[in-house]
């Protein structure tokens, strides 16, 4: 088990020490789950298909709850939104 220190920044960016990287190239996605006071950070890759796909449906759909609540969207009415929905 290795053990390193890090600093939370202003932006809330944190840096893994040098020799916690090796191994993982630049532009790795990990993945971070916060429980409690406790950060898990595992390498998005690792996982099973099935649930990494779930995973980022819940990031774009937090996004997307995010983008709605600062009325970031366009409203349409019934019909608009079924062509659009058809074409997809």
């Amino acid at each position: 088990m290795d053990i390193g220190i890090t600093r939370l920044s202003s932006k809330g960016q944190i840096v893994i020490p040098a020799s916690m990287r090796r191994g993982f190239p630049e532009g790795t996605q990990l993945l971070i789950v916060r429980e409690g006071d406790r950060f898990i950070v595992k390498p998005l890759d690792e996982l099973e298909p099935g649930l990494k796909e779930d995973i980022l449906f819940a990031e774009r759909t937090e996004r997307a709850l995010q983008e709605f609540k600062e009325g970031r969207f366009i409203r349409k009415n019934h019909a608009d939104f079924i062509r659009d929905l058809e074409s997809w």
